[in-house]
């Protein structure tokens, strides 16, 4: 069973930026998703990126000019940078996988298997 495991969390200001990244402990590359999910506090999981089985990206609008999905099939990684950050940017981030054939992949019932997370404060 794959496992996901999320890093590059932090504290920046805004404007900053980090770049998160997942490992994947098996192979990710038969997922027909990877994506990136963040959860606000006190709101619900949302869609922020996503790369399909076509390596096709998908951007929430909050997202779009900002933030670059990529990945290492070699290195089993997923990356998220983010640049030009604010602070309704601060949320938990996950990455996920999911075999399911979706057509933009940023709903959570697109993906099985979820990282634990990790922090992104921004301040002003």
């Amino acid at each position: 069973q794959v496992q996901l495991a999320e890093s590059g969390g932090g504290s920046v200001q805004a404007g900053g930026s980090l770049r998160l990244s997942c490992a994947a402990s098996g192979d990710v590359s038969m997922s027909y998703c990877l994506g990136w999910f963040r959860q606000p506090p006190g709101k619900e999981r949302e869609g922020v990126a996503a790369i399909d089985w076509y390596d096709s990206t998908h951007y929430a609008d909050s997202a779009k000019g900002r933030f670059t999905i990529s990945k290492d099939n070699v290195k089993n990684q997923l990356y998220l940078q983010m640049n030009q950050l604010n602070p309704e940017d601060t949320a938990l981030y996950y990455c996920a996988a999911g075999s399911r054939r979706s057509e933009y992949c940023l709903a959570t019932d697109d993906y099985a298997t979820w990282g634990q997370g990790t922090q992104v404060t921004v301040s002003q």
